[in-house]
């Protein structure tokens, strides 16, 4: 056995990491297993923020967006007032220009977008403005975390493959894994895409090729997301233009293919025409966790020690504040926040 601690964290993603400070915080001892930091959801992201750009129907899952949100300037700071560190927040605001007129509400016509945001290809009839909406740099972000989780005491364990959960039928028992078993008060599972593996859940990953184009000009032109119906275009300050994401349901098939990384051009270049003469900086790929209903699994289990963070499919980021925040408070406090129940594994037969 390699020890015991109050907490073991399963995964070391941003979920994972940001709930092992929360909980650091409250003076638990944590351990947080991980096989590949970089192999984590929160490498391929974007860093959109953007419950509101994605169009999320009203009820539970845009409440917890929305909460997340506005938890994120006063979390960021947080982090980097511990580690001293710039996560690159910048609540930019989000266009989502569309090829086709609507009635909705805050439909902002195609003059008002260009005064927003000059370039857009000639097929933009108009939009939607969402200027609370936003972004963070995830890679950046992820170094901060794991900065912020060291320095905070978590025990963070690089190299460790997770094979079994053992446990009763009412407690997890253990962990094992590649370099032993590992044994905890309580125990959380933020595996992402590879939940499924370990626990009776359905979540799948779902592949997302993504590529990164450098400015040709400087400054930046491009100064908001840009939030299509086929593809978004998220612009760094130093000029980094991240754009994705494919959705393929081809298990955990690697590598970017001509075609994935063709439909994103496609689709970029006729959004934002000047991206086309600028120069490719990257391509990567990654795995979303996704469940049949493309909702999270937060909250207890069917296990009494071990609390469920998975299953967030592309909206991760957006949610790390929020979900680290609810599950440090029902571990440290038994506090279940009634936004939980929408989202409570009983919805899927869970073993």
């Amino acid at each position: 056995m390699q020890g015991h601690s109050d907490v073991s964290i399963v995964g070391g993603g941003a979920i994972g990491l940001a709930t092992a400070i929360e909980l650091a915080l409250q003076g638990v001892s944590v351990t947080v297993l991980s096989r590949n930091f970089q192999e984590a959801a929160l490498h391929a992201a974007a860093g959109m923020l953007a419950p509101q750009a994605e169009g999320i129907a009203p009820g539970p899952m845009l409440d917890l967006c929305l909460r997340s949100r506005d938890l994120y300037p006063e979390w960021i700071n947080k982090l980097e007032s511990l580690t001293g560190m710039n996560a690159e927040y910048w609540p930019c605001g989000i266009l989502a220009p569309q090829y086709e007129p609507s009635a909705s509400k805050n439909w902002c016509d195609r003059a008002s977008l260009d005064d927003l945001q000059p370039g857009l290809g000639e097929e933009v009839v108009g939009g939607w403005w969402f200027p609370l909406d936003g972004q963070v740099n995830n890679q950046k972000m992820a170094q901060v975390l794991r900065v912020a989780a060291e320095q905070l005491g978590v025990r963070l364990l690089e190299g460790v493959t997770v094979e079994r959960i053992t446990h009763t039928e009412t407690q997890v028992t253990g962990v094992e894994t590649t370099t032993g078993i590992y044994r905890s008060d309580r125990y959380v599972l933020a595996t992402g895409a590879w939940s499924g593996g370990l626990l009776s859940i359905p979540v799948v990953p779902r592949k997302g090729q993504m590529l990164a184009v450098r400015a040709g000009v400087s400054p930046q032109p491009l100064q908001h997301v840009l939030f299509g119906s086929e593809i978004y275009i998220v612009p760094r300050r130093n000029g980094r233009i991240v754009i994705g994401a494919t959705s393929e349901n081809v298990g955990f098939v690697p590598q970017n293919t001509p075609a994935g990384v063709q439909q994103l051009l496609t689709a970029a270049t006729r959004l934002y025409p000047p991206l086309k003469d600028w120069s490719l900086e990257q391509c990567w790929w990654g795995f979303r966790p996704t469940t049949p209903d493309e909702l999270p699994i937060l909250g207890l289990s069917p296990y009494e020690n071990l609390i469920l963070a998975t299953g967030h499919h592309r909206n991760g980021i957006l949610l790390t504040p929020i979900t680290a925040t609810l599950l440090a408070d029902l571990i440290c406090y038994q506090k279940i926040d009634p936004l939980l129940s929408a989202f409570h594994c009983d919805r899927f037969a869970v073993t």
